[in-house]
């Protein structure tokens, strides 16, 4: 069968100018396509991959599973070792408030069910989210999302949304006892790598308490190690009521997670019971693949070190045709004078072996999230390939 036709012509596109690497195989931090040429992934799936791929301990424990079962019934129905210890070892990884996790199929459908709770526990509908900030695509997470070019062909979405500007503490008034929760990203993803900074996110919390409303903080992307702590809320000091996680957290397969106060979760027990159900979320196989990558993250990652090798790609980057470079951990955003010439580092990248992919939202930078794990040597060789990428950018 041709895969390229298929995808082409069966499979729905996102695009119309996928990068299409026919990928083959992958080890650490490379992809292999077709042919056998390798590429180094400096994007990991955008920040899921942070073990690299094809870990030994991760594959071992989805190879367990998958010998002992796959789906045996719908979210919450039946006692299943895999989901019932991963989300005790997640919580031992949370603020001790948030002791309940409870899981969905994506980091989108991890939003939608944090703004339901919010809603059912505080009676209130207002939502408010940041501009420029990204939530993912469902209509409920698409609403809260504030790229309006993205949203307008869907609209009408949610009402009673409104937006303030992220870290922007005289904005901070718009959140009133009308207000049922602040969904916020710690740190900017697609709008570029923006964290949020103490002193904001302590004036926010302390909003939302006086206004008794709930603090949400988006880690899907910036979770599980990838900014040099567990969670990124970690490094100002300051705890949400929720927390959405996705991407990193389940090793490389699909999953999601809200992680909330029990007895708030308990809210969509009754009245009606229900309240929010999920066939397939907390599926084994996904949740024996997240034990394993946490127990690695455990065991093989140092923080100081992700912090390091973040530090040394800002430092080496520096190039004349470079504009700015934000980093936190391995998570960074370079941008560069124009959309045309973050594609032609793209492509430069990509025809010599780098994977780099860049901002829905934030067009004039790319991004880098490469493996928590990644080597020095290839680090380097990224950051050589890199160079000579912005040493071609076309003059204008």
């Amino acid at each position: 069968m041709n895969s390229k036709n298929s995808f082409f012509n069966h499979q729905a596109q996102t695009t119309p100018f996928p990068v299409s690497l026919e990928i083959d195989r992958a080890n650490g931090s490379y992809l292999y396509d077709q042919k056998g040429k390798k590429y180094l992934d400096m994007v990991a799936g955008v920040a899921v991959s942070n073990l690299g791929h094809n870990n030994e301990n991760i594959k071992n424990a989805i190879k367990k599973q998958v010998d002992r079962h796959l789906h045996t019934m719908v979210y919450g129905e039946f006692i299943q070792s895999e989901p019932a210890d991963f989300a005790q070892n997640l919580t031992r990884l949370l603020p001790k408030e948030i002791d309940s996790v409870y899981f969905v199929n994506s980091g989108a459908e991890a939003v939608e069910a944090a703004l339901k709770l919010a809603k059912r526990v505080t009676g209130r509908t207002q939502i408010i989210s940041c501009k420029k900030s990204y939530h993912g695509s469902t209509h409920g997470a698409l609403s809260v999302s504030g790229n309006e070019i993205k949203k307008r062909p869907f609209r009408p979405l949610l009402p009673d949304i409104r937006f303030i500007e992220h870290n922007k503490p005289q904005d901070l008034n718009t959140i009133s006892r009308k207000t049922a929760a602040v969904l916020i990203e710690p740190v900017q993803g697609d709008a570029g790598v923006r964290p949020a900074s103490r002193d904001y996110l302590e004036a926010l919390s302390r909003r939302c308490r006086e206004t008794g409303t709930k603090l949400i903080f988006d880690e899907i992307q910036t979770g599980f190690g990838r900014t040099g702590a567990w969670w990124a809320f970690e490094k100002t000091g300051v705890n949400p009521d929720y927390v959405t996680l996705g991407k990193a957290v389940f090793g490389g397969m699909p999953g999601g997670a809200l992680a909330a106060p029990q007895k708030e979760l308990n809210a969509f027990t009754h009245n009606p019971m229900l309240g929010h159900i999920t066939t397939f979320g907390g599926h084994p196989v996904v949740c024996a693949a997240g034990n394993a990558a946490l127990k690695e993250m455990k065991n093989t990652i140092s923080f100081d070190e992700v912090e390091e090798k973040g530090r040394y790609l800002a430092r080496a980057l520096q190039h004349e045709n470079v504009c700015e470079i934000r980093q936190t951990g391995l998570m960074l955003a370079v941008d560069l004078k124009s959309p045309e010439a973050v594609q032609s580092v793209f492509r430069f990248c990509l025809r010599n072996g780098v994977i780099i992919f860049w901002f829905l939202s934030n067009p004039h930078s790319f991004r880098l999230a490469p493996p928590l794990n990644i080597s020095q040597p290839d680090l380097k060789m990224a950051v050589d390939v890199l160079q000579r990428a912005f040493d071609h950018i076309p003059k204008t």
